[in-house]
């Protein structure tokens, strides 16, 4: 029964991110390749881990977390004004990421697998969050307060706590809080009186 929250959760985070690729598509969002690039890689390693580790439907939010990501990065190379310049910070990020997952390659654990991919995640997230912080117009907060929700439905279908099931849906969610926070800042010191 616990599947059916997932499922919906999962049709949630997918329409939210059918409007990122559509505004993608249309050049009105940059994404920024390398965090979708390494968002992608991470995601769908620890959807294997975690199906190696005897997790199913809990599973769901975080091949959607890959897959979708991987959507986005194909579409940016549609449009030359959908995609956010790339500095030597986000370069950065993106080496340490893929770092992270090739430390995971070298070890052949699923739990480690989850816990460099959540590492990588976090590190690729943060061109992200910056360029949400300074250029907020240049996101969408719909992707990510879909995602958010998708990653808590993780938590309802997991038949059990462990960490290959909560990890990553974890991180996500983290993910995207974030990004809603740094979005939103502006309007939120406003409304409590900060500026």
């Amino acid at each position: 029964m616990l599947q059916y929250v997932t499922i919906l959760g999962a049709a949630i985070a997918t329409a939210g991110s059918f409007s990122y690729l559509r505004d993608t598509f249309k050049g009105r969002t940059k994404p920024n390749r390398v965090t979708y690039a390494i968002w992608a890689a991470t995601a769908l390693t620890s959807t294997a881990a975690g199906l190696m580790e005897g997790v199913r439907w809990a599973v769901l939010p975080v091949f959607l977390a890959g897959l979708l990501p991987a959507l986005i990065f194909v579409v940016s190379f549609h449009n030359k004004n959908a995609y956010w310049r790339t500095r030597g910070f986000d370069y950065v990020c993106g080496f340490l990421s893929a770092m992270a997952l090739v430390l995971w390659r070298i070890t052949h654990d699923a739990n480690i697998a989850i816990g460099f991919s959540i590492v990588s995640n976090l590190l690729a997230a943060v061109p992200t969050m910056l360029k949400a912080w300074t250029h907020p117009e240049s996101e969408s907060a719909a992707t990510y307060a879909t995602g958010a929700v998708s990653a808590v439905t993780a938590f309802v279908a997991a038949p059990a706590p462990s960490f290959a099931a909560y990890a990553f849906p974890a991180c996500i969610l983290l993910d995207c809080l974030i990004i809603l926070f740094a979005l939103w800042h502006r309007k939120i010191a406003r409304l409590i009186g900060l500026r």
